[in-house]
């Protein structure tokens, strides 16, 4: 489970290298989920405690950027992996057994873990809420059944961390770990997107699918303490910013590429000497620049632990950060014109793909309306 952050251009490279083909086809990218494992990527959060590295909030963003400029599908897959592991090391949960099962595995070969959330009338619990789908009681553990909606990575992962609300006389709510492979687990829906086509996100329906009990992962009595808090995890989506961060020096690169290449007949050498296109180059490189500040620093921070930055700072990271991703790849797209949009170009594949940035919950209206709250109440 040891891992290299020296491998990082590395994996960049190979997942690049195979990122436009997968974006094609839609399939599950195999080879690049192996490049990452292959690394010690998707153990590097595992806690010391578990004889893991423990890495921290800023070296997970380090690694996302790194891999999101290489292949964001393949990161996002990673990334949910990534964080189940970062949450056990600073909160640990798991049934003992069942984790250390999954660490075993995981010096074998890859083992990608996802938590299935969202369903289809609820929407995403960031919103307030309780899951649909059940866990009934059997004579050996539990049987589940609902339906849930963008499961990433779904065709390759090895465990739903399925949350649902319990049978019980009083209803508790609750995570369970179902593996991949149990009979009884359907793709109702296939993922077919603007950006990140390989991430296959999925919807499945579980069908009275068996766990035994050692698989209730967490479980809290039904009522508000039982809804996602997303003050309580607004630092981890300081590494899915530096994900889509990644996507934009990707746009960056192919921005710089075509300007150095691209010598209209009358004008006589590159569009790199034109005032347009350096004021161009200048504003997407401020507007990454400072991003990247604001989430690695952040990330820092929170790793520091010493108090002082607070899950709104978090959260309005998330806003800004995406917005200026958005606007620098943007940028790049009206500056090429047509070329920036033919399917030819890696540009139009990372344009489609930096739309996802402000898609992840929670959005940007639920973190508008907690920062006035905030902001007002001072």
């Amino acid at each position: 489970m040891t891992q290299n952050p020296n491998l990082l251009p590395e994996v960049t490279a190979r997942l690049a290298a195979t990122a436009e083909e997968y974006d094609r086809t839609a399939a599950f990218p195999e080879a690049g989920i192996r490049a990452v494992h292959e690394a010690g990527l998707l153990t590097a959060t595992v806690g010391e405690q578990y004889g893991g590295s423990g890495l921290g909030i800023a070296g997970t963003a380090r690694i996302l950027h790194a891999l999101g400029e290489g292949d964001p599908s393949v990161a996002l897959i990673s990334a949910m992996t990534i964080s189940v592991h970062a949450l056990q090391a600073r909160r640990p949960h798991w049934p003992e057994g069942l984790y250390k099962r999954i660490l075993a595995e995981s010096e074998q070969g890859p083992v990608l873990l996802n938590h299935a959330r969202v369903e289809p009338e609820l929407g995403s619990p960031a919103r307030g809420g309780l899951p649909a789908t059940t866990a009934r009681r059997t004579g050996t553990g539990w049987s589940i059944s609902g339906s849930k909606r963008f499961v990433t990575g779904a065709e390759g992962l090895d465990w739903f961390l399925v949350w649902a609300t319990t049978d019980e006389p009083e209803p508790r709510v609750g995570t369970f770990a179902v593996p991949g492979s149990a009979p009884g687990i359907e793709i109702a829906g296939r993922w077919d997107h603007l950006g990140l086509r390989a991430s296959g996100s999925h919807d499945i329906t579980f069908h009275e699918v068996e766990v035994p009990d050692e698989n209730l992962v967490d479980v809290a009595p039904q009522g508000p303490g039982a809804e996602q808090d997303n003050r309580a995890l607004a630092a981890l989506h300081l590494p899915l910013n530096a994900l889509y961060l990644g996507v934009a020096r990707a746009a960056q690169r192919y921005f710089h590429r075509f300007a150095h290449e691209r010598i209209p007949s009358n004008l006589g050498h590159p569009v790199a000497r034109t005032e347009r296109f350096r004021r161009a180059a200048g504003e997407i490189e401020l507007l990454l620049t400072a991003a990247e500040q604001l989430v690695f620093t952040g990330a820092e921070r929170v790793d520091a632990g010493d108090g002082t930055y607070t899950p709104e700072q978090a959260l309005g990271t998330k806003v800004l950060a995406a917005r200026h991703a958005l606007t620098a790849v943007e940028t790049a797209v009206r500056l090429l014109g047509n070329p920036g949009l033919s399917r030819a170009n890696p540009l139009e594949r990372h344009y489609r793909d930096i739309q996802c940035a402000p898609v992840h919950a929670p959005q940007d209206d639920i973190v508008l309306l907690a920062l006035g709250k905030a902001a007002l109440s001072r």
